[in-house]
């Protein structure tokens, strides 16, 4: 009796992590994670981060805990690594989501929309170089995934200062993506790349009577 009574307990401790893990993956399953938001004019990467670290007090604990709860006994469940991953990127603790992404990535390894979050949240951590070996990754999977496209110009330009590789990664974005749905926004920066590229590229001269 008392065997069948813990059993009941355990199962249902199972029912109600499994719940708030499927609230988890609702929310976040059909939103994604959003791009990696351009610096200068639009948004200053120092505007984003400071949203982000206000953005802390935000995370789902329960759900948070269930999905730990859910590691502690398969550390190798993609779904709860990548959806553990999502919570700590939307509450803004980047270098957090870093782990849990990584983990899921690990294992499934051919995943590009997996690895490109990965590489966004290696980007808000502060870690450029890391991002773009990231979303290198994804365009060996994908070669022509827009979001990876759009993020790695914005690593390129505000993480890299190279304006060039900026341009490359955009107009391969748009070649590869004519509808891509943010096309103003990216038709934007990719001009004003082009512009700034130009200016540099006009040297000052001496003038001599």
């Amino acid at each position: 009796m008392a065997q069948q009574q813990t059993s009941s307990t355990t199962w249902a401790l199972i029912a109600v992590a499994c719940l708030v893990l499927g609230l988890a993956v609702g929310y976040v399953i059909f939103s994604g994670r959003p791009p990696a938001l351009p610096a200068g004019a639009t948004v200053a990467q120092e505007s984003a981060q400071a949203a982000g670290s206000q953005r802390v007090g935000l995370l789902d604990e329960q759900a948070a805990q269930a999905l730990r709860n859910i590691l502690a006994r398969d550390p190798r469940n993609v779904q709860a690594n990548t959806q553990l991953g999502n919570l700590f990127f939307d509450a803004g603790r980047y270098n957090e989501a870093v782990g849990p992404y990584r983990q899921a990535f690990q294992i499934d390894s051919q995943n590009v929309n997996l690895s490109t979050d990965l590489g966004t949240a290696l980007w808000y951590s502060g870690k450029p170089d890391e991002a773009i070996a990231q979303f290198d990754k994804s365009l060996a999977i994908d070669p022509n995934h827009p979001q990876t496209l759009f993020n790695l110009g914005i690593v390129e330009r505000d993480g890299k200062k190279d304006l060039a590789g900026a341009v490359r990664a955009w107009e391969r974005l748009f070649a590869a993506n004519p509808n891509y749905p943010d096309r103003e926004k990216a038709q934007q920066m990719l001009d004003q790349a082009k512009q700034e590229l130009r200016a540099k590229s006009v040297a000052p001269v001496r003038s001599t009577k």
